[in-house]
């Protein structure tokens, strides 16, 4: 009687190590140590509406949101720059995906060529005009840091919002000659003009929320019927 063959089991699939995730996740961040670039941290960090995430010379740098009077800029600002700038023929989005070169930027806004719609990243290239709402944690690189990096990359304008002191001030720059030179500014109770790259204008005041006057907020449901 013949005998069966001997037919070895098969070896175990080896499991993907747990600390690797097989789909974005930001545990990523823990076992990678080669150095990131743009396109990595898009391909295997996941979208989110919470911390920023960028990529500067191989670093992931995750920063949190800024304070309230800078959220408030980004509401109203680039609403009212968008609708200028479709006269032009242009369009403006807050805190998209910039990708220049293996470095990733999330500007405060953005003013590009032809509409980022469906993408989940531009090239920095697509950029006119991009820009920056100073807070004070990141001074620095919105003053000085970032608009070096547009520079470099050859982005023609440069934005600048600063809210110190709650008085919002508004500076606009062109790129000369590979450094960015002032063209307009304007201080809250004033109105900031520009006309390149598009006209418009706007009193900087007019972006940031007015501050509740103290004891005047609203208390919560219940709470006043409690009280009384």
């Amino acid at each position: 009687m013949a005998q069966a063959a001997f037919a070895p089991e098969p070896a175990p699939q080896q499991a993907e190590p747990a600390s690797q995730p097989t789909e974005p996740s930001f545990d990523v961040l823990r076992w990678r140590d080669e150095p990131w670039t743009a396109q990595l941290a898009l391909d295997l960090l996941p979208e989110t509406n919470g911390p920023k995430v960028e990529v500067l010379s191989g670093s992931v740098i995750v920063t949190p949101h800024a304070g309230i009077d800078h959220q408030s800029v980004e509401r109203e600002l680039p609403y009212l720059l968008h609708r200028a700038a479709r006269r032009a023929g242009l369009w403006v989005y807050p805190e998209i995906n910039v990708v220049s070169g293996k470095d990733l930027f999330i500007p405060d806004v953005a003013v590009l060529r032809s509409s980022g719609g469906g993408r989940p990243a531009v090239d920095i290239g697509q950029a006119v005009l991009l820009g920056e709402i100073v807070s004070p944690g990141n001074r620095r690189k919105d003053v000085i840091d970032r608009p070096r990096e547009y520079a470099a990359a050859g982005v023609p304008f440069f934005l600048r919002v600063d809210l110190r002191n709650r008085v919002p001030t508004m500076a606009l720059f062109k790129l000369t000659e590979g450094e960015y030179t002032p063209l307009s500014a304007a201080a809250a109770g004033s109105t900031f003009t520009m006309i390149e790259p598009f006209a418009f204008a706007v009193d900087p005041a007019d972006l940031l929320d007015e501050e509740a006057p103290e004891g005047d907020e609203e208390a919560p449901e219940g709470q006043a019927d409690a009280e009384g």
